[in-house]
C-alpha cells in the first residue's frame, strides 16, 4: 500500500523553509520559484499539488513528460524539462516546455533552435554546467561556457535565460555553497561577455536547496520533499 502523502502540507512546509533561507540570504522569497519534480509521481498527487497552487512542474524524461502534460491538461501549469535531453529527442521537446533546463551542448541547442523555428516559436532554455567536473554528470565544462553561451545567444529561436547545475552529491554545506557560488560567478561573467541578462539559476534539490538559495538560486527542483518517496 502506498502511504498517504499530504502534498499541500508538504508544500506549505517547503515554502516556510524557502522563506527562511531567503531571509537568511537577504533575498525576497519572491526571488525563488519551486519546481515540483513529478517523475513517477501518481497523477492524483500531481493534481493535489496544482490545486494547492504549485504551477511549476518538472519532468526529466520526454517519453513520460509529454503524456503527463496531456493527462493533466491544465493551461495554468508551467512545464519544465529538467533531465538529460538526448539530441534525437530535441524535436519532441521544442515548444512543449516553458523552460528546458538541461541544454548541455551547442549541438543540442542548434537542434532545438531549428525545431523551434519550424514551429514559429522561441524556446526558453538554460545551459547545463558541470561545475564539479564529475565524469558521471552532463553539462558544459566551465572553460567552454562563455563561448557556447555567446553562440547560443546568436540562435534566433532560442532564449537563453541562465544556467542549471548540480552540486556534488553528499558534499557538506560549505562545499555545496562553493559549487553554487562558482556557477553564479560564471553566470555573471557570461552575461557581461554575451551582452544579455541571464536572470535564472536553476540550482539545488531537496537535499541542498537552502545552500543554493544562499548563493543566488532562482529555481529549485524539489521532488521527494513535496511528494514523498517515488514508487
Amino acid at each position: 500500500m502506498v502511504p498517504h502523502v499530504d502534498v499541500a502540507a508538504n508544500l506549505h512546509r517547503m515554502h516556510d523553509r524557502i522563506g527562511a533561507a531567503c531571509l537568511a540570504a537577504g533575498r525576497p522569497e519572491s526571488a525563488v520559484r519551486m519546481v515540483a519534480v513529478t517523475k513517477r509521481i501518481p497523477l492524483d498527487l500531481v493534481t493535489a499539488a496544482v490545486a494547492a497552487g504549485q504551477l511549476d512542474l518538472g519532468e526529466n524524461r520526454i517519453q513520460d513528460a509529454l503524456p503527463r502534460q496531456d493527462e493533466l491538461d491544465d493551461p495554468r501549469v508551467r512545464w519544465h524539462f529538467i533531465g538529460h535531453l538526448q539530441r534525437n529527442k530535441a524535436s519532441r521537446a521544442a515548444g512543449r516546455f516553458a523552460l528546458i533546463h538541461g541544454v548541455h551542448s551547442l549541438d543540442l541547442a542548434e537542434r532545438l533552435d531549428r525545431k523551434a523555428g519550424e514551429l514559429g516559436s522561441r524556446q526558453p532554455i538554460l545551459l547545463q554546467i558541470n561545475i564539479t567536473a564529475e565524469a558521471q554528470k552532463d553539462g558544459l565544462a566551465a572553460d567552454h561556457v562563455v563561448d557556447v553561451a555567446c553562440a547560443v545567444v546568436g540562435l534566433p529561436h532560442l532564449e537563453l535565460q541562465g544556467f542549471m547545475a548540480m552540486g556534488r552529491q553528499g558534499a557538506d554545506e560549505q562545499s555545496l555553497r562553493g559549487d553554487f557560488c562558482r556557477v553564479r560567478e560564471l553566470r555573471d561573467r557570461t552575461a557581461a561577455a554575451a551582452g544579455v541578462p541571464l536572470p535564472e539559476l536553476s540550482l539545488g534539490m531537496s537535499g541542498d536547496f537552502e545552500a543554493a538559495i544562499g548563493e543566488g538560486a532562482t529555481l529549485i527542483r524539489l521532488g521527494t520533499a513535496v511528494f514523498g518517496p517515488r514508487t
